[in-house]
């Protein structure tokens, strides 16, 4: 698994990928935080709180994830390199597991840059410090957990198909059914709980409380285990 995880991972950034990854990622979020006059403005605010950034990451992943594993497994089909992968003395939940790892730990690297917002409202506090560091460390763990079922349905969709851009849409399908659309049709039938719970944003806006509760956990992780089993599984038929 470290053999395709190395791989995986260094072939972002022999390629465009992980810079064009990285910048964009930190180009969207330090325009809407610091530059444009709308809503995710941290500065007009008016207090040190660091919780527009968290708003707007989860929408920035819908469409960054996506492109970071559409063509995990898209590429290895049209290839037909995932044959040879195959054959080689590692098992099919090891490729899953080190193209995962390897597509996650590349998030992270973009997340990194981010501690410096922390930082600045830090230092803008009045008085100096004035911050939530509870909310914003459960808001960090919500975003690795964010990302890592992002992930996890991104290689899913990557062996939907051979044809990247449409491994790459599906990504984004399925990932804003998941956080968004179940809220949707939670407020449309009168605000059912029910549904509200199966939905990932709830759960995210449990955890961004700063209150880290073993149900959000397990959702998390459950929902990312399910989509790697069936990326295992979809491979195993390929």
């Amino acid at each position: 698994m470290k053999a395709i995880l190395k791989k995986e991972f260094n072939s972002f950034f022999t390629t465009p990928i992980a810079y064009l990854v990285i910048g964009v990622f930190l180009l969207m979020n330090g325009l809407f935080l610091w530059f444009f006059k709308d809503g995710f403005n941290i500065l007009n605010a008016g207090f040190a709180d660091v919780t527009p950034f968290f708003y707007l990451a989860p929408l920035v992943f819908l469409f960054l994830i996506p492109a970071i594993t559409m063509k995990s497994f898209a590429d290895e089909f049209n290839t037909g390199t995932i044959e040879l992968l195959k054959t080689k003395p590692i098992s099919n939940w090891q490729i899953v597991m080190g193209k995962f790892w390897a597509s996650l730990l590349l998030v992270v690297v973009a997340l990194i840059p981010t501690l410096t917002y922390v930082y600045t409202v830090y230092q803008l506090g009045n008085p100096i410090g004035n911050i939530d560091f509870g909310s914003t460390i459960g808001s960090y763990i919500g975003l690795l957990l964010l990302a890592s079922t992002y992930t996890a349905i991104g290689l899913f969709t990557s062996t939907l198909s051979k044809n990247q851009i449409v491994a790459f849409i599906l990504g984004v399908f399925i990932t804003y059914i998941l956080y968004y659309g179940f809220d949707a049709i939670s407020n449309a039938l009168g605000n059912n709980l029910i549904l509200k719970k199966i939905g990932i944003n709830e759960h995210f806006k449990s955890i961004s409380r700063g209150v880290i509760d073993t149900r959000d956990i397990v959702y998390f992780l459950s929902v990312t285990v399910f989509f790697l089993f069936i990326t295992k599984m979809r491979i195993e038929n390929e």
